[in-house]
């Protein structure tokens, strides 16, 4: 009888301490993917540390024969989404669902196309840079174009004006690429990610009190508007500096 329960007492050990040993390895499995997937690249995005490992997962599961520049084109495929949805909804405001879930599949395409390619070992600098930008640029386009047909005629003005301040955004974050060599998507805690979950949280408001999107776009334009301020005098600051390197190891 004793000698029963000590086999089970044995046993039941035996299997909680595999599931540690098994979950040990599947935390150090998952750091070293995050790891590998952000070697080219420095985040300080506020959601890394929720977004990093889902990337991490998202890259181990991935099959084989998804490419990234199969990724590249779901994202893009969620920009045409995100539009339509706009597009849509100016008749009726529940079809801007169609641009929250929309949203989703872009972040999923744009975000996992080029980290795909760094975990898999084959990545192409200035292929996946070159290609990254150019598609970020139509999204943006293809967003703003959206906007415009949902938006009332008084304020269309404001399409105009937001897809010129993301497009200053990305052309401050190549000049900063040019000077350091480092590509940095962020600016400070707010990236990619915390854009795409702001809007769709506005979508989501505009839904349930209509109008209020309105003024979301004032805002977001205000303060993306001070964010490329701010980055402007950096970048200013980062050439002022490699100026001076460049004059000094000219001198000698």
């Amino acid at each position: 009888m004793h000698a029963g329960r000590l086999n089970v007492i044995y046993t039941f050990a035996s299997l909680k301490i595999n599931r540690v040993s098994e979950t040990s390895s599947l935390k150090r499995n998952i750091s070293s993917d995050e790891a590998a997937i952000q070697r080219d690249r420095k985040r300080t995005n506020l959601f890394r540390g929720l977004e990093q490992p889902v990337l991490a997962f998202l890259c181990r599961i991935m099959p084989s024969w998804v490419s990234p520049d199969m990724l590249t084109v779901v994202g893009l495929i969620g920009s045409l989404g995100v539009s339509l949805g706009f597009y849509m909804a100016k008749d009726d405001h529940r079809y801007l669902f169609i641009s929250i879930i929309a949203f989703a599949v872009q972040w999923f395409g744009d975000s996992l196309d080029g980290r795909i390619a760094v975990y898999r070992n084959a990545a192409r600098k200035w292929y996946g840079f070159s290609l990254d930008l150019s598609v970020d640029w139509v999204s943006t386009a293809l967003m703003g174009v959206g906007f415009y047909f949902f938006l009332d005629d008084r304020y269309k003005i404001l399409s105009f004006v937001f897809v010129c301040s993301y497009a200053w955004t990305m052309l401050l974050a190549i000049i900063k690429f040019k000077l350091t060599d480092e590509y940095n998507i962020d600016s400070g805690l707010f990236g990619p990610t915390e854009f795409r979950l702001a809007i769709c949280s506005a979508l989501f408001t505009e839904i349930v009190f209509p109008g209020s999107l309105l003024v979301f776009a004032l805002v977001v334009v205000g303060v993306v508007s001070i964010i490329n301020f701010v980055e402007l005098g950096k970048v200013l600051k980062l050439g002022n500096e490699r100026d001076a390197k460049e004059r000094n190891a000219a001198k000698h």
